[in-house]
């Protein structure tokens, strides 16, 4: 018989490390998660989740426990260089995606829910206070040994234990990272961010504000049950990097509000770095988040990009721990993900030059352009719509064709499921696996998916029927079948009638297909998957 798969081990038990555990384990993946300190973080940190994030989260059954400590927000609102209202992002179209575009939290909340769900996993074996000291890819490149040591016991020999990959989830100083030499690339800034978070807040926004003052360049994010974040740009002399001063807290909140010391539930000084890892995997060691990229925080892109990576690697990682697809896979991770993860970073510094400018030149000039783009209808759409954000698709990696799909996320959108005919979103019918989509093809066509080189391929594929227009699905056997519910289906799909889409378990669109394209897209497919 042949010799089970050692586990995967996840260096780091912040958000994104516990993220990608949970997806691992869901997906049935053993997974052993190492965090040095004694506890999840009570630092102030992420504030904001994204739909993207939350419909990741729900493929591993926790979107219902996250929401429970959200706000489902409406975006942002930027405030000009006077505090008037310039316009609020809303995002392209309200669940879009199947949740709220912008969600505010507090961190350690979060991870305190992403730790229970894993600790509930049998899959998963969580160990606190233990630290990376040592990692090796073994020559035969099928396992990573590791050095492993108790936090504290530096004078201790490292236990060593063997993974079959190691992911590195432990942040802009990761250990893994240094372990392998891998170096950064970009702009580390000095400018001295304030970040309060505080409680009895009277703020009842749904929204984050952005204020372009700039005398003092200021975000505000509301927050469940009176908590409300407060941050402040930092002139010279009001403060270094490290702890917040409580009296600079109370001066710089009271135009909004009085406060207590008490009221301050977390604060720090802090500053950002724009940098990219300058490779992502090395043998079997990938770095993810913060780890790979970091980012100014004016987006609210930081932890949502290291989801997006966890997304990305974890049903990779499951295909090969499973045995159904080639490490080569995996080579695909840092294609599909570093464009996106640059320009992420490369559009937080731009949005911070703009939105946060302390040059009151620069701050007219803003508020003039963008009033006068609001007061066309492409201008208000391209504000409003955040359609300044760069797009995350995929150029490169497991994708084939140009049709406009591909590469790019799919929408989830409410469908009518046989018999019940009870509205359901998409993702509960498209599975944790690969999903292919018949739009509108008539069911003769299938049978071009059953000849060897579809047939031949290990992982699992469900098939549906798509029912586009005001009919109802009729199932057929070893086939699912949904019909649109409002509109919604036929709005994300209509492109794609008469045609096949084939659906990666991170809900990206890899390929929409003719007859005439199917024998590619197979042999794209083997070539990674076999």
């Amino acid at each position: 018989m042949n010799r089970p798969a050692p586990p995967v081990l996840v260096v780091g038990g912040g958000p994104v490390g516990l993220t990608v555990a949970n997806l691992l384990a869901a997906y049935g993946v053993q997974v052993v998660l190492v965090e040095r300190n004694p506890a999840t973080s009570d630092e102030a940190k992420a504030i904001s989740l994204d739909d993207e994030s939350l419909r990741t989260l729900h493929t591993a059954g926790l979107a219902d426990a996250v929401l429970d400590i959200v706000v489902p927000g409406t975006g942002t609102r930027y405030y000009d260089r006077k505090g008037r209202p310039l316009f609020h992002a809303r995002g392209p179209q309200p669940y879009r995606l199947g949740h709220p575009f912008k969600n505010q939290f507090a961190q350690p909340e979060l991870e305190r829910v992403l730790l229970d769900a894993l600790k509930s996993r049998p899959e998963a074996d969580v160990r606190f206070s233990t630290e990376l000291v040592d990692v090796h890819n073994d020559p035969s490149g099928s396992r990573v040994l590791v050095g492993l040591r108790r936090t504290g016991e530096e004078s201790s020999a490292p236990e060593a234990e063997e993974f079959s990959w190691v992911l590195g989830c432990d942040g802009g100083r990761s250990t893994l990272r240094e372990l392998l030499g891998i170096g950064m690339t970009g702009e580390r800034h000095d400018q001295v961010w304030l970040v309060a978070d505080t409680t009895g807040d009277h703020h009842d926004e749904r929204y984050g504000m952005h204020h372009g003052t700039p005398g003092r360049p200021t975000v505000i994010v509301p927050g469940r049950g009176g908590r409300c974040r407060y941050e402040f740009l930092l002139h010279p002399g009001e403060g270094t990097k490290g702890e917040a001063d409580f009296e600079t807290i109370r001066r710089l909140v009271a135009p909004y509000r009085e406060i207590t010391e008490d009221q301050v539930e977390r604060s720090t000084n802090y500053t950002f770095n724009a940098v990219v890892a300058d490779r992502w995997r090395d043998g079997r060691c990938l770095l993810l988040g913060d780890a790979a990229h970091m980012m100014p925080p004016f987006a609210g892109q930081g932890l949502n990009s290291g989801v997006r990576d966890a997304a990305n690697v974890a049903w990779k990682i499951c295909e090969v721990w499973h045995g159904r697809a080639d490490q080569r896979l995996l080579d695909t991770y840092e294609q599909e993900r570093a464009p996106h993860a640059r320009a992420v970073v490369t559009y937080s510094q731009r949005l911070g030059d703009v939105v946060m400018t302390t040059d009151r030149r620069r701050a007219l000039v803003r508020d003039i352009a963008v009033r006068s783009l609001l007061r066309t209808p492409p201008g208000r759409r391209y504000l409003t719509g955040m359609r300044f954000r760069p797009p995350a698709r995929h150029d490169r990696g497991l994708v084939s064709g140009t049709h406009p799909l591909t590469g790019g996320i799919l929408p989830q959108p409410r469908v009518l499921v046989p018999p019940s005919l009870k509205p359901r979103m998409l993702d509960d019918v498209l599975g944790r696996g690969f999903a292919l989509l018949a739009v509108d093809v008539p069911g003769a066509a299938w049978q071009r998916f059953d000849g060897p080189d579809w047939r031949d391929l290990a992982w699992p594929l469900r098939r549906i029927d798509v029912f586009l227009g005001d009919r109802l699905p009729i199932a057929h056997p070893g086939r699912y079948a949904i019909a649109d519910a409002d509109g919604r289906l036929e709005e994300a799909l209509a492109t794609a009638r008469n045609r096949f889409v084939l659906v990666k378990p991170d809900r990206y669109v890899a390929a929409v297909m003719k007859p005439d394209d199917i024998a590619a897209v197979s042999s794209m497919l083997r070539s990674v998957l076999t």
